[in-house]
Formats: C-alpha cells, sequence, structure tokens
C-alpha cells in the first residue's frame, strides 16, 4: 500500500509568493502534505550544481541548502496548512539545523529529492494578526533521516510590521547616529553604496565560494587606515585580529532575491558560514591547514534586525575541538553593529579527511587579505 508522503511530487517548484521569493529558479519547495493536526510533509528539489549553494571539492551538498529548505517550508507550511495569509511579515528568531549523514547528501547523476517530515507548534497570539510560530522537522533522504532542523519567528501582518520596524529603526538610529541610511527600503529611495571586488574582500578560495561577487566577507579595517592618519600602534594594540565586516552587496541575485528594509537571514548565515570556513581552514597567521573540515550544523539566534546602511562586524569567540567527535571543532560567531549583537551562531564543523592539494597551493594568504 501506497503511504500518503510517497504521493509528494518533485516535477516541479510551488508558486514562488508561497515560499516568498521571487525567482522561480530560486524556489526548492515543490509539493507538501499536510498529515495530521499539527504534522506535515513537504518535498524539496536540491539541484545538482548553484550559483551559490554548489557542492564542495567532496562532492558535498552545501549545508545552506539546508538552511534555506528550512526557511521555504516555514513559509510554505505557515500560508498552507496553518491558515497565514499572504503578505503578513516573517521575523526570524533562531534557527538551527544538524546534518547527521552526509554521505546521504552527496551529488549524484541527478537533481536531489529531499523530504522535510515537519511538526508545528504555535507559541501565542492568532495568525491573522500577531504570532510566534516554531517548526521542528526531519530530514529525509531515500527514507534515511539525515538531518534535523527547526525555524522559530514571530508572524506580523503589515500594519505591525511597520510598527515593529519603525521602533527598530529609531532604536538603531539613535544608536548608531545620523549618518546611517537606517531602515532604508527601496520605497525611500536611499541608495546604499555596492561594494566591488578589492583587495579588502576575502577572496573565493579561502572562504570555499567559487566566485568573487559570492564572497560577504571583507577584512576589518584598522580606525588609523580608515582615517588616513598616523595612530600610535598602542591604540590598536588589543584589537582582535579575527574582527570581519559582513559585505553587503544589494544586486546579489540569491542572497537579495528581492528588496527588503534589513539585512536578510541567509545573508547572515553566509556571513557566519564564511568565517567559520576561514577559521577551520587556516592558522592565525593566514597559512592554509591540510585538513578538510565539512559545516555539520548551525544554530542562529537573532536578536536585532541588521539595518542596510551601517557595518557589521563578524568575530569568531569560541574555537575549540569537538570532544564527541575526533578532529572536529566547534566554533562561535558573532554579528554586532554599532555596539549592539544583532546575532550569535553556534557551529560544527566535521573532519572529512585531508584537502586537495592544488585547493592549498591556491590558499596560499595574500598579504592584503591575511589575518
Amino acid at each position: 500500500m501506497v503511504s500518503a508522503k510517497e504521493t509528494l511530487r518533485f516535477l516541479q517548484p510551488v508558486t514562488r509568493e508561497l515560499v516568498h521569493r521571487s525567482s522561480v529558479s530560486e524556489v526548492f519547495v515543490t509539493d507538501g502534505l499536510r498529515t495530521g493536526d499539527s504534522t506535515f510533509a513537504i518535498a524539496a528539489q536540491w539541484p545538482r550544481d548553484h550559483a551559490l549553494y554548489h557542492p564542495d571539492e567532496n562532492r558535498l551538498n552545501d549545508p545552506l541548502l539546508f538552511a534555506e529548505t528550512l526557511r521555504q517550508a516555514h513559509f510554505y507550511a505557515a500560508h498552507t496548512f496553518f491558515d497565514v495569509p499572504l503578505g503578513h511579515h516573517f521575523v526570524g528568531q533562531d534557527i538551527s539545523f544538524e546534518i547527521t549523514d552526509h554521505a546521504a547528501l552527496r551529488v549524484g547523476g541527478a537533481p536531489l529529492p529531499v523530504l522535510l517530515d515537519g511538526t508545528w507548534e504555535w507559541q501565542g497570539g492568532t495568525p491573522a494578526r500577531r504570532a510566534g510560530a516554531r517548526m521542528n522537522v526531519s530530514l529525509v533522504v531515500d527514507g534515511r533521516v539525515c538531518g534535523r532542523g527547526h525555524a522559530r519567528g514571530l508572524i506580523v501582518d503589515d500594519r505591525r510590521y511597520g510598527l515593529l520596524r519603525k521602533r527598530a529603526a529609531e532604536a538603531a538610529g539613535a544608536r548608531l547616529g545620523a549618518g546611517a541610511a537606517v531602515g532604508a527600503g527601496v520605497a525611500e529611495g536611499v541608495a546604499v553604496p555596492v561594494p566591488v571586488a578589492d583587495v579588502e574582500v576575502v577572496p573565493p578560495h579561502r572562504v570555499g565560494r567559487q566566485r568573487w561577487r559570492d564572497c560577504v566577507l571583507e577584512r576589518d579595517v584598522p580606525e588609523r587606515e580608515v582615517q588616513g592618519r598616523d595612530v600610535p600602534e598602542r591604540e590598536v594594540q588589543g584589537r582582535p585580529d579575527h574582527v570581519w565586516r559582513l559585505r553587503i552587496d544589494r544586486d546579489h541575485a540569491v542572497l537579495f532575491d528581492h528588496p527588503t528594509d534589513h539585512i536578510p537571514l541567509m545573508v547572515m548565515l553566509e556571513g557566519f558560514r564564511q568565517l567559520g570556513h576561514l577559521t577551520v581552514h587556516e592558522t592565525a597567521q593566514g597559512a592554509p591547514l591540510d585538513g578538510a573540515f565539512v559545516l555539520a550544523g548551525l544554530a542562529l539566534d537573532c536578536a536585532a534586525f541588521g539595518e542596510l546602511g551601517a557595518p557589521v562586524h563578524l568575530t569568531a569567540v569560541d574555537n575549540t575541538p569537538d570532544t564527541v567527535r575526533d578532529g572536529s571543532r566547534r566554533l562561535r560567531v558573532e554579528a554586532h553593529q554599532g555596539g549592539t549583537r544583532l546575532a550569535v551562531a553556534d557551529t560544527a564543523w566535521r573532519s572529512v579527511g585531508r584537502r586537495d592539494p592544488r585547493r592549498l597551493a591556491a590558499s596560499q594568504p595574500l598579504s592584503a587579505a591575511s589575518h
């Protein structure tokens, strides 16, 4: 007898509005089925390759494909199964994922069909006005559970979102000063500079990317360099050498799929992933290490909106061996803007052997972008 979940289809993406994407090509969810009062199953297809979420050197699917699929599934389930009207806003509070079976996610000769087996929990309020919602899922491939994840956020109507953003923007404006373009959306016509590849951007091979346009990590420039003045060395002593800037490119077709008035969650996740990749694959002096690591898990907690018109700094605050998994690493990274913590993520990096010698040769540190 065929189970209900086996009737899920992978033939075409769902309507893009249901997953809050503008580009049809960026929709991974293909179907869904409610299986109980608070349970459901969602089908998705992962491409063999992708401009941003491409396989790594070991042909393993990008872990952030799971994060983006989680995000889309949260929207799809809310609108399709739990009566949240289209046009409502989702304010992310926390998201996590863990991949327990990387072999099941290896890229093969066809796109990968995945299933999210999920549960839904309302956490106060009503779907028509304002409510909190948490989604927990198991990631299933070929009948095998190979990961788990969750997404939690506040769901609000347009009026309440406007009030929420107004309060957040006013607080950020007071904190960041008059020079920052705070809460600036397209409607206000505020032009936020678009960065270009230069000596301050960390090169693709150092952050596990293939294209310059996908690099979101910039070297943090000491204040004396920014101002062009000679500052005594004692004034910059103690400055962390592992502080970086998040590069915001609003022309990026994937990370900024549609206009927004704040830094998207996936931009923050990409920054944390790239900083983690850099940290676990290089020494503090920027020399490449020969061990290969893959992102196996991430737990992100969001504390505030990231405003588009002011710098965001990323910091690696803890980098320790994993006592449970030999050779793996645990890394905590934080994002700050104007002295306020925007988000913190605990990441787990699993050892997968040695790196390709050709990649090690390409990863020799560049003086302009080294630690």
